[in-house]
């Protein structure tokens, strides 16, 4: 890949660079050796781009927090502080251009304006915790300054690959060593976490809780000696076990050691062998005999990230949803649905009587299972939740995505973590794909207290089976996966896929088409823009959203759109 040449090129100049007689010391935090003019500006951009993205009163700890730290990082003086937080809290947001401007001109910056990257995630790596909040930040800072999306996955892959090739030149004999001395300390839990990722553990979970130095050294040449320092100093031993979870083996370490309430089935599945600091979770929707038996099936091209997860959950009662939909689907009684409601769900307004007899009655064919998964599905989610609160996937954000009852899922798991205190932080994006929950904004608006990214719902207006199983839910019906959610936030991206999903069961089969649709990058994707160095298609490059939003503008643009299509 082009950016991944360009960007080991110029690491490899870094490095030569700070050996002995080089022209730069890299003992200095890449965003010191900035003038001050451009230290000034830097901190300013962050701090107006954080008033963008976090303007909520709940945040204002986090946006506080966070400059006051960068002011120090960058060692600006203190009297700089008022008018920082002052950015961070809102004013000046008609200066963005212009800090962006003042940056860029700073002569560090003229062959790699990747530096400002490097050193943004450096410093949001520093405490073993990469906040969601923080990865959204980089992809919004990334955006203003004309960086690819690409770079910024390359450089914290770079960062991974790099303590993986250190970990490897160790010697078994003092790898054995190391260990024998680490359990006489008997210290206690990040140390032992460390410990226990002998046993399976990944190397990225060793490293970080046994050899600090190791990381270091690793570290160096991704983000600079400074910074390096900084990860491999005594309070940050713990930093790489830190953020890959207990023993570092993450999600696939989880079981359910026994019955949570009605849960029966609740596991992880790993869709991927790699590692990366940001994570990705799909949740399946349903399962049927055939093809898609499997919860991996529909998203065996999915490549959001070199770690990717799949949630196995209460497969006996989705195979048996699963069956019933296709019985339902594929008999007599779809046709005739199909062609009674073609003016009943266009209307807008369905009720339990405006349904076919003939279809009411072999209604409990599907009722039956509908309601069972409908009870599971919430449940799963909370449960979901806490597994996130408690950080068994590690100080690292996650994207969430997820169809049908999996999009269901992922709602209730949102809503049970807006009532737990210290649950920002965690959830970058999440995806619902004909979701069956209630469409209505006043619901949706305690997701934007847990995510930090996108909330995407994507829906078809045609869907007449979710109208169908949802027909007793209210006398005008007002799902989510039926039309748009008319929140006012900058999160909320509502995408019509009434030209790619025909019917509910498209959501499975048309998997790989969606995900492109809504700029999730797919194994087709990186074959088709291959030769060009770019990961992302030009479409889901048009998707794919900046830790937000490209402007404020884009984001009317869209809603006037997709106001426009429901008319």
């Amino acid at each position: 890949m082009a950016a991944e040449e360009k960007w080991k090129g110029w690491a490899s100049r870094e490095q030569k660079e700070a050996e002995p007689g080089g022209e730069r010391e890299l003992g200095m935090l890449l965003g010191r050796q900035l003038a001050e003019p451009g230290r000034f500006a830097y901190a300013a951009l962050c701090g107006l781009s954080l008033a963008w993205l976090f303007p909520e009163n709940e945040q204002s700890s986090f946006r506080t927090e966070f400059i006051k730290g960068f002011v120090k990082w960058l060692d600006l003086p203190d009297a700089v502080l008022p008018a920082m937080t002052a950015f961070a809290d809102g004013l000046g947001g008609e200066g963005t251009e212009t800090f962006t401007e003042i940056l860029l001109k700073d002569p560090v910056l003229k062959e790699n304006p990747l530096l400002i990257i490097q050193d943004l995630l450096s410093f949001s790596l520093q405490d073993g915790s990469y906040d969601a909040r923080a990865r959204v930040l980089i992809c919004h800072v990334s955006w203003l300054l004309r960086i690819p999306l690409e770079d910024l996955e390359v450089l914290e892959e770079s960062l991974l690959e790099s303590l993986k090739e250190q970990k490897d030149e160790e010697s078994e004999t003092a790898e054995v060593s190391r260990k024998k001395k680490e359990r006489r300390k008997k210290l206690k839990r990040y140390l032992l976490i460390g410990l226990a990722t002998v046993g399976g553990g990944t190397v990225i979970g060793l490293t970080g809780g046994l050899a600090a130095p190791l990381v270091a050294a690793g570290a160096a040449t991704i983000i600079g000696s400074a910074g390096a320092a900084a990860l491999g100093s005594t309070a940050g031993i713990a930093v790489m076990a830190s953020l890959f979870g207990a023993a570092g083996a993450g999600l696939t370490g989880y079981k359910m050691k026994k019955r949570v309430g009605a849960i029966e089935e609740f596991e992880f599945l790993p869709l991927t062998e790699g590692k990366q600091l940001h994570i990705t979770i799909a949740i399946t929707g349903w399962l049927c005999t055939g093809k898609y038996g499997s919860f991996t099936a529909p998203w065996s091209s999915m490549l959001h990230s070199s770690e990717q997860y799949c949630l196995a959950w209460e497969s006996k009662y989705l195979m048996e949803l699963g069956n019933a939909l296709d019985s339902l689907l594929n008999g007599f009684v779809n046709m005739m649905a199909q062609e009674a409601l073609k003016f009943t769900v266009l209307s807008g307004i369905v009720t339990a009587l405006t349904w076919p007899a003939s279809l009411l009655t072999v209604a409990s064919v599907i009722d039956n299972p509908w309601g069972v998964c409908l009870h599971r599905s919430a449940e799963v989610g909370k449960h979901l939740a806490h597994i996130l609160l408690s950080r068994q996937q590690g100080r690292r954000p996650v994207t969430l995505i997820g169809f049908s009852l999996g999009a269901r899922v992922i709602y209730f798991c949102l809503q049970e973590m807006s009532q737990e205190k210290d649950s920002e932080g965690i959830i970058e994006d999440a995806v619902l794909l004909g979701a069956p929950v209630e469409g209505e904004a006043k619901h949706w608006r305690a997701l934007t207290r847990v995510v930090s990214g996108r909330i995407i719902n994507g829906f078809c207006r045609g869907d007449w089976l979710l109208s169908f199983v949802y027909r007793t839910s209210s006398v005008q019906l007002n799902v989510a996966g039926l039309q748009p959610v008319d929140l006012d936030d900058r999160r909320m991206v509502n995408m019509d896929l009434s030209t790619v999903v025909n019917g509910h069961l498209d959501y499975m089969k048309q998997m790989d088409t969606i995900l492109k649709a809504v700029g999730i990058k797919t194994k087709e994707c990186q074959l088709e823009e291959k030769g060009s160095g770019s990961l992302f298609s030009p479409q889901a490059k048009k998707s794919q959203w900046a830790a937000g939003s490209k402007a404020r503008g884009e984001e009317d643009t869209r809603k006037e759109e997709v106001g426009a299509g429901s008319e």
